[in-house]
């Protein structure tokens, strides 16, 4: 399949790496024996397009009995999304959602108003040896939905797009990009892709977002006659027709962006805002701890223990 039979398939050549706006280089964080690189939010970039927050999660390897145990925390003014390349994930959240979630599917939260969930290793999956190997990343929402009510939707690997060209395999996990549109629900115009090229295969960065940005999640790619590892995200320039090419062992990369938002965004632990109050009022909120009738609750069968307020 063409990437879009509207546009033409030739890929454009990036005429210089001025192309590139932001290269940046993730902060590791050990987690004893889990490795999390952040690249989202940035000293020299704190969103792209509406995506303000972006984890590498692994890979790490467990041994029988072991597991990640992420407990209930909140969230407001925020979508979270999880995307896994190997292992799975028990999300269960104070909406009555019990999720499991396997790769190349996609949990997508709205915390709108406010959320609580949890993300586990399932006792299932604990009884062997396992692996886990994902990215976390959280979609700020626009002020028109930064209250609205929390929400939760799921999208097995088999509903998402999966497209491509030239030894090039594309699954598109949110908004539009090359005449192809995801299923789930947005609130902004945006984009968020898992694209894997074989050696030497080359691919287009989508047309008609304001926003562009990418990262190296194995492999290499060239852009312009200059490569970037594994580890590496890059944005790039509005308006420009920019395309990469795979390096000699193939690459897999996630491309992301959209349209930038109206205002300004706060960002303080696990809440997103457009203003202080905002986030002040849910940080009252946790720490006042009523799960029976304060804005936030725990997730049903995961309620004997959460995070406190930093």
């Amino acid at each position: 399949m063409s990437w879009n039979p509207t546009l033409d398939p030739v890929c454009p050549d990036a005429t210089d790496l001025d192309a590139i706006e932001t290269l940046i280089i993730p902060r590791a964080r050990d987690l004893g024996g889990f490795e999390v690189r952040r690249a989202l939010p940035a000293p020299q970039r704190q969103m792209v397009g509406p995506f303000i927050f972006f984890d590498q999660a692994g890979p790490a390897e467990f041994v029988t009995g072991q597991g990640i145990d992420v407990r209930p925390h909140p969230h407001i003014g925020l979508a979270t999304v999880t995307y896994l390349f190997r292992g799975e994930f028990q999300h269960r959240d104070s909406l009555g959602t019990d999720q499991m979630i396997y790769p190349g599917a996609v949990n997508w939260m709205i915390a709108g108003e406010g959320v609580t969930h949890s993300e586990r290793t399932s006792a299932a999956t604990r009884r062997h040896p396992h692996s886990l190997f994902g990215i976390q990343t959280w979609v700020a929402l626009p002020e028109a939905a930064e209250d609205a009510p929390a929400a939760f939707e799921h999208h097995g690997k088999e509903a998402l797009p999966v497209f491509g060209d030239g030894g090039t395999s594309v699954r598109l996990i949110l908004g539009e990009a090359w005449g192809e549109r995801a299923p789930v629900k947005t609130f902004s115009e945006m984009f968020y892709a898992d694209a894997e090229l074989a050696p030497g295969a080359a691919m287009p960065l989508p047309d008609g977002h304001e926003d562009r940005g990418l990262y190296v999640l194995s492999g290499s790619i060239t852009i312009a006659g200059q490569t970037f590892e594994a580890g590496r995200m890059m944005t790039f320039r509005p308006g420009d027709r920019v395309a990469l090419a795979a390096g000699p062992e193939g690459a897999r990369i996630m491309l992301l962006g959209g349209e930038t938002l109206a205002g300004p965004r706060y960002i303080w632990w696990n809440f997103v805002a457009s203003s202080k109050e905002r986030i002040e009022a849910a940080k009252e909120a946790w720490r006042a701890g009523d799960w029976e009738h304060g804005r936030f609750r725990l997730p049903p069968g995961d309620t004997e223990e959460f995070i406190p307020l930093p």
